[in-house]
């Protein structure tokens, strides 16, 4: 029996999940930076670095803008997660 969390109300939220515009950080291609993951933004559908990630772009950007839920931007990953709940849930 597989557990089952309740998704928190950031998550429900989201009625359309944003895919990538495209497969680099947007911040990381205007320094010259390297990125581990990407993460999309589920309020403006930015695609940014993880926090695996030297620069930590995406958390940095849920934080300053108050964008509380990404999504893995990565092949075949179907999850989001929301920052202020700390919580991850499948979609």
């Amino acid at each position: 029996m597989a557990l089952r969390f309740k998704k928190c109300e950031h998550v429900q939220a989201v009625e359309t999940i944003r895919k990538p515009r495209s497969y680099e950080c947007e911040e990381c291609v205007k320094t010259g930076d390297t990125w581990v993951h990407l993460r999309t933004c589920q309020s403006c559908g930015v695609t940014l670095c993880c926090d695996s990630s030297p620069n930590k772009h995406a958390s940095k950007h849920a934080l300053s803008h108050e964008h509380p839920v990404i999504i893995s931007a990565e092949p075949n990953e179907r999850w989001m997660w929301c920052y202020v709940h700390k919580q991850i849930s499948r979609y």
